[in-house]
């Protein structure tokens, strides 16, 4: 066995994966990924390797982290054309590892995180269907009909957007340890300018390039983190999408700090993608400044969340300093969206 690592108990974990998952030697691990919601490690034995997916180790949200959310989904993806990872067990005994965890397989390839990599590995032709590529799976995923691929009865997806708005709302007080003005306007306006329902279909809740994993051509193999995927209005995910892809708003660019590797040469604009997703969906996407400013706030809310968590020690891994700034940017920004917004209710 290797030395401890936070969050993960070989010794109790090996008798379980022994009789759920393989007959291994022995097993070791390490933390992957940022580590900053739900934790992912790589186990390995005799250079085969699995991943371990658990809840944080502090500040825990009652509704956030249900492993069983993410098994489920992942289940239901395995004989559909949207790439993600398998599943194998789940482990709802929390003396096994101190919280429910689950095992799916290891992917290996490339997370498109750094930009330095992504533009040594792909040219400009190679990034532009990387991000053509990123869209369509993503329409594909909203193609789905969740009573078809055995997600009948899962989650409620009646009343998602008044649902999210509220739930991330009082998140925002529960976890509250300063003033966040900024947060609190966007949850005012938000409850006045809820759109219609629209058909309900899966959200994944956290799409975008660095939650994918590509191979070496530069095709999506994998996309990750199912963590807060449920069923409701898809275009949630569209709102989330153009944050992250990055734009400018009254002249100033609303993409992320985090996300650079979209602002290399040869990414689709933000428009290009929009009307992608338009000609392969078939959505109306008048009402995308709600959802884009959802996305910023719920985002937010989740930043304060982690900053608080990392101020208390329950984090795995590093550059949790700045977050507790991120989640002001990210009230800034979504307060720009909904300022430009042709919505009167996003509006001042």
């Amino acid at each position: 066995m290797a030395d401890q690592v936070p969050g993960l108990d070989l010794e109790r974990i090996l008798p379980w994966f022994r009789e759920h998952v393989e007959e291994v030697d022995s097993l070791t691990g390490e933390i992957i990924g940022h580590g900053r919601s739900n934790l992912t490690y790589r186990l390995r034995d005799n250079g085969r390797s699995w991943v371990l997916r658990r809840p944080p180790l502090s500040h825990v949200q009652a509704t956030a982290h249900d492993m069983n959310r993410e098994f489920t989904i992942l289940s239901a993806l395995v004989d559909t054309d949207v790439p993600a990872p398998k599943p194998i067990a789940i482990c709802d005994d929390e003396a096994v590892n101190d919280a429910q965890f689950y095992i799916m397989e290891y992917v290996d390839g490339l997370v498109p995180a750094d930009p330095v990599e992504v533009k040594k590995r792909f040219n400009e032709e190679d990034r532009l269907r990387i991000g053509i590529e990123l869209v369509d799976v993503l329409a594909g995923l909203h193609a789905l009909v969740p009573d078809e691929i055995g997600l009948a009865g899962w989650g409620k997806p009646q009343g998602y957007l008044e649902r999210q708005v509220r739930r991330f709302s009082q998140q925002l007080e529960s976890i509250r340890y300063r003033e966040t003005e900024e947060l609190d306007e966007l949850a005012r306006r938000l409850s006045k300018a809820i759109p219609d329902e629209r058909r309900p279909g899966i959200v994944h809740g956290d799409y975008r390039l660095d939650n994918a994993i590509l191979d070496d051509d530069g095709h999506i193999i994998a996309v990750l983190d199912w963590e807060m995927c449920t069923l409701g209005d898809s275009l949630a995910d569209m709102g989330l999408l153009r944050m992250y892809w990055g734009e400018s708003v009254g002249g100033e660019e609303l993409s992320l700090a985090g996300t650079p590797v979209m602002a290399l040469s040869g990414f689709p604009n933000w428009e290009e993608a929009r009307a992608r997703y338009e000609e392969k969906s078939g959505a109306d996407l008048s009402d995308l400044d709600f959802y884009t400013v959802l996305a910023h706030f719920k985002l937010g809310v989740i930043l304060e969340n982690m900053y608080k968590r990392f101020l208390g020690g329950g984090t795995v891994g590093t550059g949790f300093e700045g977050i507790g700034q991120q989640a002001f940017v990210l009230a800034k920004r979504g307060l720009a969206v909904a300022n430009a917004s042709e919505m009167p209710e996003l509006r001042a």
